[in-house]
Protein backbone atom coordinates (compact mmCIF):
# COMPACT_ATOMS: atom_id res chain seq x y z
CA UNK A 1 0.00 0.00 0.00
CA UNK A 2 1.25 3.35 -0.26
CA UNK A 3 2.05 5.11 2.61
CA UNK A 4 0.14 8.98 2.60
CA UNK A 5 2.53 12.28 3.27
CA UNK A 6 2.41 15.56 2.76
CA UNK A 7 5.57 17.45 2.01
CA UNK A 8 4.87 20.96 2.40
CA UNK A 9 2.50 20.25 5.21
CA UNK A 10 5.92 18.94 6.85
CA UNK A 11 8.28 21.89 5.60
CA UNK A 12 5.49 24.33 6.93
CA UNK A 13 5.55 22.99 10.14
CA UNK A 14 9.40 22.66 10.11
CA UNK A 15 9.03 26.36 9.27
CA UNK A 16 7.04 27.30 12.11
CA UNK A 17 8.08 25.37 14.75
CA UNK A 18 10.83 26.14 16.97
CA UNK A 19 12.62 23.27 17.82
CA UNK A 20 15.48 23.13 20.93
CA UNK A 21 17.91 21.86 17.97
CA UNK A 22 17.99 22.54 14.43
CA UNK A 23 16.73 20.79 11.87
CA UNK A 24 20.66 20.48 10.69
CA UNK A 25 21.27 19.12 14.22
CA UNK A 26 18.14 17.03 13.90
CA UNK A 27 18.99 15.19 10.53
CA UNK A 28 22.80 15.07 11.91
CA UNK A 29 22.06 12.84 14.82
CA UNK A 30 20.80 10.16 12.91
CA UNK A 31 23.16 7.66 13.49
CA UNK A 32 25.85 9.24 14.98
CA UNK A 33 25.13 9.20 18.64
CA UNK A 34 24.81 12.63 19.18
CA UNK A 35 22.35 12.18 21.87
CA UNK A 36 25.49 11.99 24.47
CA UNK A 37 26.23 15.36 23.98
CA UNK A 38 23.07 16.85 24.49
CA UNK A 39 22.65 15.62 28.39
CA UNK A 40 26.03 16.37 30.09
CA UNK A 41 24.55 15.29 33.32
CA UNK A 42 24.26 11.86 32.03
CA UNK A 43 27.63 10.47 31.73
CA UNK A 44 29.76 7.41 32.79
CA UNK A 45 28.42 7.17 36.57
CA UNK A 46 24.81 8.39 35.93
CA UNK A 47 22.37 5.36 35.65
CA UNK A 48 20.46 5.13 32.17
CA UNK A 49 17.21 3.50 31.90
CA UNK A 50 18.80 1.34 29.52
CA UNK A 51 20.94 -0.20 31.77
CA UNK A 52 24.62 0.79 30.25
CA UNK A 53 25.75 4.26 32.03
CA UNK A 54 24.99 6.83 29.73
CA UNK A 55 24.00 7.87 26.15
CA UNK A 56 26.02 6.06 24.38
CA UNK A 57 24.10 5.35 21.15
CA UNK A 58 22.19 6.66 18.21
CA UNK A 59 19.10 9.10 19.39
CA UNK A 60 16.75 6.52 17.44
CA UNK A 61 17.98 3.62 19.74
CA UNK A 62 17.81 5.85 23.15
CA UNK A 63 15.22 4.37 25.65
CA UNK A 64 11.74 6.11 25.89
CA UNK A 65 12.99 6.66 29.45
CA UNK A 66 16.09 8.40 28.54
CA UNK A 67 15.10 11.00 25.55
CA UNK A 68 11.85 11.40 28.05
CA UNK A 69 14.19 13.18 30.36
CA UNK A 70 15.54 15.47 28.14
CA UNK A 71 12.22 16.46 26.53
CA UNK A 72 10.78 16.85 30.21
CA UNK A 73 13.88 19.32 30.72
CA UNK A 74 13.73 21.15 27.18
CA UNK A 75 16.89 20.05 26.45
CA UNK A 76 15.21 18.31 23.38
CA UNK A 77 12.09 19.64 21.88
CA UNK A 78 9.51 16.82 20.77
CA UNK A 79 9.09 18.32 17.29
CA UNK A 80 13.21 17.87 16.85
CA UNK A 81 12.63 14.75 17.90
CA UNK A 82 9.28 13.46 15.71
CA UNK A 83 11.23 15.10 12.74
CA UNK A 84 14.45 13.29 13.36
CA UNK A 85 11.90 9.95 13.06
CA UNK A 86 9.60 11.01 10.34
CA UNK A 87 12.87 11.39 8.34
CA UNK A 88 14.36 8.18 9.87
CA UNK A 89 11.09 6.29 8.53
CA UNK A 90 11.59 8.17 4.86
CA UNK A 91 14.70 6.87 4.98
CA UNK A 92 14.98 3.37 5.74
CA UNK A 93 11.76 2.01 6.06
CA UNK A 94 11.29 1.79 2.11
CA UNK A 95 13.48 -1.26 2.67
CA UNK A 96 11.93 -2.35 5.74
CA UNK A 97 7.90 -2.07 5.04
CA UNK A 98 6.88 -1.44 9.02
CA UNK A 99 5.03 1.68 8.53
CA UNK A 100 1.06 1.24 6.32
CA UNK A 101 0.19 4.99 6.85
CA UNK A 102 3.12 7.34 8.52
CA UNK A 103 0.50 10.05 9.68
CA UNK A 104 3.11 12.91 9.21
CA UNK A 105 0.61 15.73 10.12
CA UNK A 106 -1.12 14.59 13.17
CA UNK A 107 2.11 13.32 14.67
CA UNK A 108 4.07 17.51 14.01
CA UNK A 109 0.60 18.79 15.34
CA UNK A 110 0.92 16.54 18.29
CA UNK A 111 4.41 17.16 19.04
CA UNK A 112 4.19 21.50 18.69
CA UNK A 113 1.29 20.79 21.10
CA UNK A 114 3.52 18.72 23.60
CA UNK A 115 6.17 20.98 23.65
CA UNK A 116 3.73 23.99 24.38
CA UNK A 117 2.31 21.98 27.30
CA UNK A 118 5.77 20.94 28.89
CA UNK A 119 7.00 24.96 28.16
CA UNK A 120 4.11 25.87 30.09
CA UNK A 121 4.68 23.60 32.96
CA UNK A 122 1.93 21.07 32.13
CA UNK A 123 3.97 18.00 31.82
CA UNK A 124 1.65 14.58 31.30
CA UNK A 125 4.53 12.13 32.32
CA UNK A 126 7.34 10.02 30.70
CA UNK A 127 5.11 9.57 27.15
CA UNK A 128 4.32 13.53 26.74
CA UNK A 129 6.31 13.85 23.51
CA UNK A 130 7.57 10.61 23.25
CA UNK A 131 6.76 9.26 19.24
CA UNK A 132 5.26 6.27 18.86
CA UNK A 133 3.48 3.73 16.79
CA UNK A 134 0.56 1.04 16.49
CA UNK A 135 -0.56 -1.83 14.92
CA UNK A 136 -3.05 -0.72 12.64
CA UNK A 137 -5.86 -2.76 13.90
CA UNK A 138 -6.30 0.02 16.23
CA UNK A 139 -9.23 3.02 15.08
CA UNK A 140 -7.67 5.75 14.36
CA UNK A 141 -10.63 9.25 13.78
CA UNK A 142 -9.83 10.26 10.60
CA UNK A 143 -6.96 8.20 9.50
CA UNK A 144 -7.21 4.28 7.54
CA UNK A 145 -7.40 1.51 9.82
CA UNK A 146 -7.00 -1.78 7.53
CA UNK A 147 -5.83 -4.54 9.17
CA UNK A 148 -4.11 -5.57 6.15
CA UNK A 149 -7.07 -6.21 4.34
CA UNK A 150 -8.29 -5.59 1.19
CA UNK A 151 -11.82 -5.62 2.56
CA UNK A 152 -11.00 -2.59 4.56
CA UNK A 153 -8.67 -0.65 2.72
CA UNK A 154 -10.53 1.90 2.90
CA UNK A 155 -12.16 2.21 5.73
CA UNK A 156 -11.78 5.58 8.22
CA UNK A 157 -13.44 5.15 11.57
CA UNK A 158 -15.02 7.70 13.34
CA UNK A 159 -13.50 7.50 16.43
CA UNK A 160 -10.19 6.56 18.25
CA UNK A 161 -9.51 3.22 20.08
CA UNK A 162 -9.25 3.48 23.79
CA UNK A 163 -5.79 3.00 23.34
CA UNK A 164 -5.13 5.07 21.17
CA UNK A 165 -7.15 7.85 23.65
CA UNK A 166 -5.07 6.81 26.39
CA UNK A 167 -1.67 7.35 24.54
CA UNK A 168 -3.42 10.56 23.53
CA UNK A 169 -4.32 11.47 27.17
CA UNK A 170 -0.44 10.35 28.03
CA UNK A 171 1.02 13.22 25.50
CA UNK A 172 2.31 10.74 23.07
CA UNK A 173 3.20 11.86 19.59
CA UNK A 174 1.15 8.97 17.14
CA UNK A 175 4.07 8.58 14.07
CA UNK A 176 1.68 6.19 12.36
CA UNK A 177 0.01 2.96 11.92
CA UNK A 178 2.04 -0.51 11.27
CA UNK A 179 1.71 -3.38 9.30
CA UNK A 180 0.29 -6.10 10.30
CA UNK A 181 -1.35 -10.01 9.07
CA UNK A 182 -4.19 -9.91 7.39
CA UNK A 183 -7.00 -9.57 10.11
CA UNK A 184 -3.91 -10.60 12.50
CA UNK A 185 -4.21 -13.99 11.55
CA UNK A 186 -1.39 -15.47 9.47
CA UNK A 187 -1.02 -14.82 5.80
CA UNK A 188 -0.42 -11.26 4.37
CA UNK A 189 -2.97 -9.31 1.59
CA UNK A 190 -0.55 -8.89 -1.51
CA UNK A 191 -1.75 -5.46 -1.44
CA UNK A 192 0.15 -5.04 1.63
CA UNK A 193 3.47 -4.60 2.58
CA UNK A 194 5.96 -7.57 4.22
CA UNK A 195 7.76 -5.92 6.77
CA UNK A 196 11.41 -6.93 6.91
CA UNK A 197 13.41 -8.44 10.07
CA UNK A 198 16.40 -5.96 10.35
CA UNK A 199 18.50 -8.25 11.82
CA UNK A 200 18.36 -10.87 8.84
CA UNK A 201 15.94 -9.81 6.04
CA UNK A 202 15.43 -14.08 4.98
CA UNK A 203 14.06 -14.40 8.68
CA UNK A 204 10.09 -14.59 9.51
CA UNK A 205 9.47 -10.98 11.22
CA UNK A 206 6.91 -12.22 13.30
CA UNK A 207 3.55 -12.97 12.82
CA UNK A 208 0.77 -10.26 13.00
CA UNK A 209 2.23 -7.78 15.31
CA UNK A 210 5.35 -7.83 12.25
CA UNK A 211 5.28 -4.16 11.48
CA UNK A 212 5.28 -2.94 15.43
CA UNK A 213 8.48 -5.80 15.88
CA UNK A 214 10.42 -4.11 13.09
CA UNK A 215 9.58 -0.42 13.72
CA UNK A 216 10.38 -1.10 17.36
CA UNK A 217 13.45 -3.15 16.48
CA UNK A 218 14.75 -0.70 13.88
CA UNK A 219 14.44 2.39 15.47
CA UNK A 220 11.71 3.73 13.95
CA UNK A 221 9.51 4.61 16.72
CA UNK A 222 10.32 4.31 20.39
CA UNK A 223 7.11 1.92 21.59
CA UNK A 224 5.01 0.09 19.68
CA UNK A 225 1.67 -1.57 20.51
CA UNK A 226 0.83 -4.78 19.18
CA UNK A 227 -2.37 -7.84 19.79
CA UNK A 228 -1.78 -11.32 20.61
CA UNK A 229 -4.56 -13.79 19.87
CA UNK A 230 -2.39 -16.64 19.28
CA UNK A 231 1.43 -15.43 20.07
CA UNK A 232 1.23 -12.15 18.32
CA UNK A 233 3.09 -9.97 20.40
CA UNK A 234 5.59 -12.69 21.64
CA UNK A 235 6.23 -14.05 17.93
CA UNK A 236 7.43 -10.23 16.91
CA UNK A 237 9.10 -9.74 19.87
CA UNK A 238 11.06 -13.05 19.68
CA UNK A 239 12.14 -12.57 16.03
CA UNK A 240 13.23 -8.79 16.40
CA UNK A 241 14.64 -8.83 19.79
CA UNK A 242 12.45 -6.87 21.62
CA UNK A 243 10.53 -6.88 24.84
CA UNK A 244 6.98 -7.88 24.65
CA UNK A 245 4.09 -7.67 27.45
CA UNK A 246 1.25 -9.28 26.86
CA UNK A 247 -1.38 -8.46 29.63
CA UNK A 248 -4.12 -10.05 31.36
CA UNK A 249 -7.42 -10.47 29.48
CA UNK A 250 -9.34 -7.58 29.84
CA UNK A 251 -6.25 -5.19 31.08
CA UNK A 252 -6.58 -3.49 28.71
CA UNK A 253 -9.53 -2.07 26.56
CA UNK A 254 -9.88 -3.28 23.02
CA UNK A 255 -12.78 -0.70 22.00
CA UNK A 256 -12.36 0.06 18.81
CA UNK A 257 -9.40 -2.46 18.10
CA UNK A 258 -10.47 -4.24 15.16
CA UNK A 259 -11.34 -8.38 16.31
CA UNK A 260 -9.37 -11.62 15.40
CA UNK A 261 -11.26 -13.69 18.22
CA UNK A 262 -13.01 -11.38 20.78
CA UNK A 263 -12.24 -14.18 23.62
CA UNK A 264 -8.28 -14.67 22.70
CA UNK A 265 -7.12 -10.74 21.76
CA UNK A 266 -5.00 -9.34 24.13
CA UNK A 267 -3.47 -5.65 23.27
CA UNK A 268 -0.22 -4.85 24.77
CA UNK A 269 3.18 -2.70 24.43
CA UNK A 270 6.15 -3.52 23.17
CA UNK A 271 9.56 -1.57 23.07
CA UNK A 272 13.13 -2.05 23.98
CA UNK A 273 13.76 -1.90 27.62
CA UNK A 274 11.34 -3.69 30.25
CA UNK A 275 10.66 -0.28 31.85
CA UNK A 276 9.99 1.32 28.80
CA UNK A 277 6.85 -1.38 28.14
CA UNK A 278 5.68 -0.90 31.44
CA UNK A 279 5.04 2.75 31.10
CA UNK A 280 3.58 2.26 27.95
CA UNK A 281 1.38 -0.39 29.72
CA UNK A 282 0.54 1.76 32.62
CA UNK A 283 -0.79 4.34 30.16
CA UNK A 284 -2.96 2.29 28.16
CA UNK A 285 -4.48 -0.24 30.80
CA UNK A 286 -7.43 0.49 33.28
CA UNK A 287 -11.64 -0.12 32.95
CA UNK A 288 -13.28 1.06 30.27
CA UNK A 289 -17.06 1.13 30.01
CA UNK A 290 -17.26 0.57 26.37
CA UNK A 291 -15.64 -3.02 26.85
CA UNK A 292 -17.72 -5.61 28.66
CA UNK A 293 -14.96 -7.65 28.98
CA UNK A 294 -13.07 -4.87 30.51
CA UNK A 295 -11.54 -5.88 33.81
CA UNK A 296 -12.27 -3.09 36.83
CA UNK A 297 -9.03 -3.75 38.75
CA UNK A 298 -6.96 -0.85 39.49
CA UNK A 299 -3.96 -0.40 37.55
CA UNK A 300 -0.60 -1.13 39.83
CA UNK A 301 2.57 1.99 39.44
CA UNK A 302 4.04 -0.02 37.04
CA UNK A 303 7.72 0.98 37.93
CA UNK A 304 6.88 1.32 41.78
CA UNK A 305 9.48 -1.71 42.54
CA UNK A 306 10.57 -2.80 39.47
CA UNK A 307 14.05 -2.26 40.46
CA UNK A 308 13.31 -3.55 43.98
CA UNK A 309 15.45 -6.46 42.47
CA UNK A 310 14.73 -10.80 42.32
CA UNK A 311 15.91 -11.67 45.78
CA UNK A 312 13.89 -14.04 47.47
CA UNK A 313 10.90 -14.28 43.71
CA UNK A 314 10.15 -17.90 43.06
CA UNK A 315 10.75 -19.18 39.54
CA UNK A 316 9.17 -22.06 38.85
CA UNK A 317 10.93 -23.98 36.01
CA UNK A 318 9.67 -27.19 34.36
CA UNK A 319 12.79 -28.46 32.43
CA UNK A 320 10.84 -30.85 29.95
CA UNK A 321 8.13 -28.17 28.42
CA UNK A 322 10.92 -25.30 28.63
CA UNK A 323 13.53 -27.07 26.55
CA UNK A 324 11.93 -30.34 24.93
CA UNK A 325 12.35 -29.77 20.70
CA UNK A 326 13.82 -26.53 21.48
CA UNK A 327 16.96 -25.08 19.59
CA UNK A 328 19.89 -26.35 21.92
CA UNK A 329 21.57 -22.51 21.40
CA UNK A 330 18.89 -20.91 22.90
CA UNK A 331 18.62 -24.23 25.82
CA UNK A 332 21.35 -22.72 26.55
CA UNK A 333 20.56 -19.07 26.90
CA UNK A 334 17.60 -19.78 28.66
CA UNK A 335 19.70 -21.98 31.05
CA UNK A 336 22.16 -19.03 31.54
CA UNK A 337 19.63 -16.79 32.43
CA UNK A 338 18.02 -18.78 35.15
CA UNK A 339 21.48 -18.83 36.70
CA UNK A 340 21.83 -14.66 36.46
CA UNK A 341 18.88 -15.00 38.10
CA UNK A 342 19.98 -17.42 40.72
CA UNK A 343 23.19 -15.35 41.33
CA UNK A 344 20.56 -12.49 41.72
CA UNK A 345 18.65 -14.12 45.02
CA UNK A 346 15.72 -15.67 42.90
CA UNK A 347 14.56 -18.78 44.29
CA UNK A 348 14.67 -21.20 41.37
CA UNK A 349 12.56 -24.01 42.22
CA UNK A 350 10.59 -27.12 39.44
CA UNK A 351 7.14 -26.96 38.63
CA UNK A 352 5.46 -29.30 36.37
CA UNK A 353 3.39 -27.60 33.10
CA UNK A 354 -0.02 -29.51 32.31
CA UNK A 355 0.85 -31.63 29.18
CA UNK A 356 0.19 -29.38 25.92
CA UNK A 357 -0.90 -32.29 23.02
CA UNK A 358 -0.71 -30.55 19.49
CA UNK A 359 -4.36 -31.28 19.41
CA UNK A 360 -4.88 -28.14 21.31
CA UNK A 361 -3.36 -26.03 18.49
CA UNK A 362 -6.73 -27.38 17.00
CA UNK A 363 -8.58 -26.56 19.48
CA UNK A 364 -7.07 -23.21 19.42
CA UNK A 365 -8.06 -22.85 15.57
CA UNK A 366 -11.19 -23.85 16.23
CA UNK A 367 -12.27 -21.22 18.37
CA UNK A 368 -10.70 -19.12 16.23
CA UNK A 369 -12.06 -19.30 13.14
CA UNK A 370 -14.96 -19.70 14.63
CA UNK A 371 -14.61 -15.94 15.94
CA UNK A 372 -13.35 -14.70 13.45
CA UNK A 373 -16.00 -15.91 11.17
CA UNK A 374 -18.77 -13.60 13.11
CA UNK A 375 -16.44 -10.50 13.49
CA UNK A 376 -16.26 -10.35 9.98
CA UNK A 377 -19.83 -10.53 8.95
CA UNK A 378 -19.72 -7.38 7.59
CA UNK A 379 -17.48 -8.60 4.66
CA UNK A 380 -17.75 -11.80 4.32
CA UNK A 381 -18.66 -13.90 2.33
CA UNK A 382 -19.85 -10.68 0.37
CA UNK A 383 -16.87 -9.46 -0.41
CA UNK A 384 -14.55 -12.74 -0.15
CA UNK A 385 -12.58 -11.58 -3.52
CA UNK A 386 -11.22 -8.72 -1.51
CA UNK A 387 -9.56 -11.05 1.06
CA UNK A 388 -5.82 -12.47 0.29
CA UNK A 389 -6.21 -16.71 0.22
CA UNK A 390 -4.56 -17.29 3.19
CA UNK A 391 -7.41 -15.48 5.68
CA UNK A 392 -10.38 -16.66 3.25
CA UNK A 393 -9.67 -19.92 3.64
CA UNK A 394 -9.13 -19.33 7.53
CA UNK A 395 -12.68 -17.63 7.40
CA UNK A 396 -14.38 -20.19 5.20
CA UNK A 397 -13.08 -22.57 7.53
CA UNK A 398 -14.55 -20.73 10.51
CA UNK A 399 -17.72 -20.71 8.55
CA UNK A 400 -18.19 -24.65 8.85
CA UNK A 401 -17.47 -24.52 13.09
CA UNK A 402 -20.85 -25.23 14.31
CA UNK A 403 -21.98 -24.04 17.58
CA UNK A 404 -21.00 -27.88 19.00
CA UNK A 405 -17.61 -27.94 18.06
CA UNK A 406 -17.58 -24.30 19.38
CA UNK A 407 -18.50 -25.27 22.75
CA UNK A 408 -16.74 -28.05 22.86
CA UNK A 409 -13.21 -26.67 22.10
CA UNK A 410 -14.18 -23.83 24.62
CA UNK A 411 -14.63 -27.02 27.15
CA UNK A 412 -11.03 -27.76 26.32
CA UNK A 413 -9.54 -24.58 26.72
CA UNK A 414 -11.01 -24.62 29.44
CA UNK A 415 -9.71 -27.72 31.21
CA UNK A 416 -6.01 -26.73 30.14
CA UNK A 417 -6.37 -23.26 31.48
CA UNK A 418 -7.74 -24.17 35.08
CA UNK A 419 -4.63 -26.80 35.01
CA UNK A 420 -1.93 -24.34 33.60
CA UNK A 421 -3.37 -21.43 36.52
CA UNK A 422 -3.30 -23.59 39.03
CA UNK A 423 0.80 -24.10 38.28
CA UNK A 424 1.08 -20.21 37.85
CA UNK A 425 -0.46 -19.53 41.63
CA UNK A 426 2.46 -21.67 42.98
CA UNK A 427 5.28 -19.66 42.14
CA UNK A 428 6.13 -15.88 40.75
CA UNK A 429 6.85 -16.75 37.31
CA UNK A 430 7.47 -19.64 35.01
CA UNK A 431 10.48 -19.03 32.10
CA UNK A 432 9.99 -20.67 29.11
CA UNK A 433 11.03 -19.49 25.19
CA UNK A 434 8.93 -17.26 23.65
CA UNK A 435 8.01 -19.00 20.51
CA UNK A 436 10.92 -20.65 19.57
CA UNK A 437 14.10 -19.52 17.42
CA UNK A 438 13.71 -17.21 14.11
CA UNK A 439 13.71 -18.94 11.30
CA UNK A 440 13.28 -18.48 7.34
CA UNK A 441 10.07 -17.95 5.59
CA UNK A 442 9.58 -17.33 2.12
CA UNK A 443 7.78 -14.07 1.34
CA UNK A 444 5.79 -16.35 -1.66
CA UNK A 445 4.43 -18.76 1.18
CA UNK A 446 3.53 -15.36 3.77
CA UNK A 447 1.30 -14.07 1.17
CA UNK A 448 -0.27 -17.68 0.06
CA UNK A 449 -3.01 -20.08 0.99
CA UNK A 450 -3.37 -21.97 4.22
CA UNK A 451 -1.52 -25.02 3.15
CA UNK A 452 1.25 -23.36 2.15
CA UNK A 453 2.29 -22.60 5.48
CA UNK A 454 2.21 -26.51 6.94
CA UNK A 455 5.96 -27.29 6.57
CA UNK A 456 6.95 -24.17 8.39
CA UNK A 457 4.75 -24.67 11.21
CA UNK A 458 6.84 -26.78 13.37
CA UNK A 459 9.46 -23.46 13.69
CA UNK A 460 6.40 -21.98 15.26
CA UNK A 461 6.19 -23.38 19.01
CA UNK A 462 2.90 -22.81 19.66
CA UNK A 463 3.48 -24.76 23.21
CA UNK A 464 4.75 -21.48 24.67
CA UNK A 465 1.84 -18.54 23.81
CA UNK A 466 -1.47 -20.34 23.29
CA UNK A 467 -1.76 -21.41 27.20
CA UNK A 468 -1.68 -17.56 28.16
CA UNK A 469 -3.39 -16.85 25.69
CA UNK A 470 -6.40 -19.41 26.66
CA UNK A 471 -5.75 -18.81 30.08
CA UNK A 472 -5.84 -14.80 29.92
CA UNK A 473 -2.78 -14.83 31.83
CA UNK A 474 0.40 -12.20 31.18
CA UNK A 475 3.80 -12.91 29.77
CA UNK A 476 6.58 -10.44 29.44
CA UNK A 477 9.57 -11.64 26.57
CA UNK A 478 12.72 -10.09 26.06
CA UNK A 479 16.60 -10.96 24.72
CA UNK A 480 18.27 -13.46 26.64
CA UNK A 481 21.05 -14.67 24.37
CA UNK A 482 22.15 -14.57 20.96
CA UNK A 483 22.73 -17.28 18.45
CA UNK A 484 26.05 -17.30 16.56
CA UNK A 485 24.96 -15.30 13.76
CA UNK A 486 24.03 -12.67 15.85
CA UNK A 487 20.59 -12.65 15.84
CA UNK A 488 18.83 -12.17 18.93
CA UNK A 489 17.38 -14.88 21.48
CA UNK A 490 14.45 -14.32 23.84
CA UNK A 491 12.77 -15.70 27.14
CA UNK A 492 9.77 -15.55 27.92
CA UNK A 493 8.41 -15.17 32.06
CA UNK A 494 4.46 -16.06 32.81
CA UNK A 495 2.67 -14.99 35.56
CA UNK A 496 -0.66 -15.18 37.20
CA UNK A 497 -3.64 -13.17 36.37
CA UNK A 498 -2.75 -9.68 37.08
CA UNK A 499 0.99 -10.04 37.94
CA UNK A 500 2.07 -7.80 35.03
CA UNK A 501 4.41 -5.33 37.88
CA UNK A 502 5.96 -8.76 39.31
CA UNK A 503 7.10 -9.90 35.77
CA UNK A 504 8.00 -6.01 34.74
CA UNK A 505 10.40 -6.41 37.76
CA UNK A 506 12.00 -10.06 37.57
CA UNK A 507 12.64 -8.90 33.12
CA UNK A 508 13.73 -5.42 34.36
CA UNK A 509 16.03 -7.82 37.34
CA UNK A 510 17.66 -9.74 34.53
CA UNK A 511 17.98 -6.92 31.82
CA UNK A 512 19.92 -4.96 34.29
CA UNK A 513 22.12 -7.73 35.21
CA UNK A 514 22.93 -8.24 31.05
CA UNK A 515 23.53 -6.36 28.11
CA UNK A 516 21.32 -8.36 25.55
CA UNK A 517 19.34 -5.07 25.57
CA UNK A 518 21.57 -2.99 24.58
CA UNK A 519 22.08 -4.95 20.78
CA UNK A 520 20.78 -3.27 18.12
CA UNK A 521 20.52 -4.69 14.50
CA UNK A 522 22.38 -2.48 11.94
CA UNK A 523 20.12 -0.56 9.67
Amino acid sequence: MTRPSDKDAINKSRRDSKPVLSRRDVLGMIGVGALACLHSGCGPGRESSSGNGGFDGAVHFASLQDVARLIETGELSSVALTELMLTRIESIDSRLKSYATVMTDHALQAARLADEEIRGGAYRGPLHGIPVAVKDLCYTKGVRTMGGSGALADFVPEYDATVITKLKQAGAVLLGKLNLTEGAMGGYHADFELPVNPWQEELWAGASSSGSGVATAAGLCFASLGSDTGGSIRFPSMANGVVGLKPTYGRVSRYGVLPLAESLDHVGPMARTVSDAAIVLQAIAGNDPNDPTSLNEPVPDMLGDIRAGVSGIRIGFDAHYATDGVEPNLVASIEATLEVLDDLGAEITTVEMPEFPPSLVDTWFTICSYEAYRAHAATYPSRADQYGPYFREFLEFGSGVTDESYANASRTRSEFSDQFRAVLETVDAVPCPSGGAPFSFPAAVQYGGLAGFDPYMPNVLFQFTLPADFAGTPTISLPCGARPDGVPQTIQFMGRALSESMLCRIAYGFEQATEWHTRNPTV
